[in-house]
């Protein structure tokens, strides 16, 4: 059966039945995440990354529910939980119980973790843009095109 697409030739391949794994999205997806998450740790050092992304979600949106934000930022609920309990020891979350919905626990941006946060987000915008710098400014918008298309 046919799709209408043209076979998938990855960079370096001479052929649709040669496999090289430094060819594979996979493989260079993780490659690139590997850089990225390296420029990160170099310039915030005292976060992770789905810290950081817990708090900027909250700084973009205000407050919700652990589990929605959780859904937001890509985690799985026991992942988030254990981010969000690490940003309260901080001081940087509060938590709450919703007020009609005592199973629902909320979760928003203590005013330390607002500071941190708008502080964060500076350097957060230098890490994309090393994590970028291999590519023209076109080339860098249509990466982040195709990967938000296949995300």
């Amino acid at each position: 059966m046919t799709t209408g697409k043209a076979p998938l030739l990855l960079v370096g391949d001479e052929s649709d039945d040669t496999y090289r794994l430094q060819d594979q999205v996979g493989f260079v997806l993780r490659k690139a995440h590997q850089r990225h998450v390296a420029i990160f740790a170099s310039r915030i050092v005292d976060l992770t990354p789905p810290q950081f992304a817990a708090l900027a979600r909250l700084y973009e949106i205000g407050e919700t529910s652990q589990n929605q934000l959780g859904q937001m930022i890509a985690m799985d609920a026991a992942t988030v939980k254990g981010v969000i309990d690490r940003l309260r020891a901080r001081g940087y979350v509060d938590l709450k119980k919703h007020d009609a919905d005592k199973r629902l626990l909320l979760v928003s941006l203590s005013a330390a973790g607002r500071e941190a946060v708008v502080e964060l987000i500076a350097r957060a915008k230098a890490i994309t843009e090393e994590t970028l710098a291999p590519l023209t400014a076109k080339e860098a918008a249509q990466f982040l095109r195709l990967l938000v298309k296949i995300a």
